[in-house]
């Protein structure tokens, strides 16, 4: 392993540091009204993001600091840290059910959101499984242990229930399994077994199968399955190119549902227009081009999986969000990394570009 011989990729740092400062002014923006109504304080979710931010830098700051190496020791501790958080949300008194899901861990005043831990713990999994011998051209070796974790992570997850975030996750160890070499013949063996598998599982369920027909059809229910969609759309509609003015939505008077958090960038659009939602959409470009970069001129596998997984989860999340706001896929749920509001999102998002910064500084270019 080289020694830390340069600065960290500060484009990326400052990329992270405008979309976590656009994140916190526009979480107070969406959020005033609801903040008053439910809270009688309209900066609750600014204090609450602003903590977080805190919070989330100092992850980033340590992670930083630590050889990204040393993270492929924690390995197996993560793997299992996760599957006990992911069974935590079932047990009463600590699991803590939001509109019918069970997606959070409720620990006196601190809520926490095991999928969020999920995420790193499983990229650093296979991260460190691939490069400490996996044969990633052999199924049995290479792919099965990183695919048998994941399924099992999707199948709670799916239990929450919280479809999307398991797509996501699966999406970004399939992006790393294909860095690391993975065969094509695997590729498509795995999504053909799992894409019917999935349509499967949407079919079966009535609010799935009802979010992907109000996705083709939205105004065919208009109060109902096609709601979110729709208020989506008239958001960002009165944008225009350079929006209505900041702090001046219409939408945030609970007509959109969770302005401050999956919808946020449809109040980006809204208030700041064509400009800066395509200015947010340029900082998460840019973010993905350093990650990849990172990736690809890592001096070892093990800093190129762990870029890849990082970079590929905060993509993902953003290309599946922006999708929902702007009515290109069905709703998942998911929400706008380092700008939606969230606590647990927040810290691991912030912790996992420390890792990523920690590893610029070794690149050989």
């Amino acid at each position: 392993m080289e020694k830390e011989n340069k600065s960290p990729d500060y484009i990326l740092l400052i990329v992270t540091a405008l979309l976590l400062g656009i994140g916190i002014i526009m979480v107070f923006s969406a959020s005033t009204i609801i903040s008053q109504v439910q809270y009688g304080d309209s900066y609750f979710f600014l204090k609450r993001q602003t903590f977080w931010a805190f919070v989330g830098l100092l992850g980033l700051l340590l992670a930083n600091k630590i050889n990204y190496w040393k993270w492929e020791k924690l390995a197996v501790a993560f793997l299992i840290l996760n599957f006990v958080f992911l069974a935590l949300v079932f047990v009463p008194g600590l699991g803590r059910q939001v509109y019918g899901a069970y997606r959070w861990i409720q620990i006196g005043g601190i809520n926490f959101q095991p999928t969020e831990f999920t995420k790193l713990a499983l990229i650093i999994f296979t991260a460190a499984h691939v490069s400490k011998g996996g044969i990633v051209k052999s199924f049995t070796k290479g792919i099965l242990p990183p695919i048998f974790f994941l399924g099992l992570s999707f199948i709670l997850i799916l239990r929450q229930p919280d479809m999307g975030t398991a797509v996501a996750i699966s999406a970004c160890i399939i992006i790393m399994l294909f860095v690391a070499g993975m065969r094509i013949t695997h590729l498509v063996g795995f999504l053909a077994a799992t894409v019917p598998v999935g349509l499967a599982l949407i079919l079966q369920s009535d609010y799935r199968r009802e979010r992907l027909l109000s996705f083709v059809n939205p105004w065919e229910d208009h109060m109902e399955t096609g709601y979110q969609i729709i208020q989506s759309l008239y958001a960002l509609g009165p944008g225009g190119l350079a929006g209505v003015g900041l702090g001046q939505s219409r939408q945030k008077f609970f007509y959109l549902p969770e302005p401050h958090n999956d919808f946020i960038f449809a109040i980006i659009g809204e208030e700041l227009g064509f400009l800066g939602a395509s200015f947010v959409l340029i900082l998460f470009f840019i973010f993905i081009w350093r990650g990849f970069r990172i990736a690809a001129y890592s001096p070892d596998l093990l800093g190129s999986l762990l870029a890849a997984g990082i970079t590929s989860i905060v993509g993902i999340q953003a290309l599946m969000n922006i999708g929902v706001v702007t009515a290109s896929i069905p709703v998942t749920g998911i929400n706008l990394p380092l700008v939606s509001a969230g606590g647990s999102s927040l810290f691991f998002t912030l912790t996992g570009i420390g890792i990523l910064l920690n590893i610029s500084k070794h690149i050989t270019k």
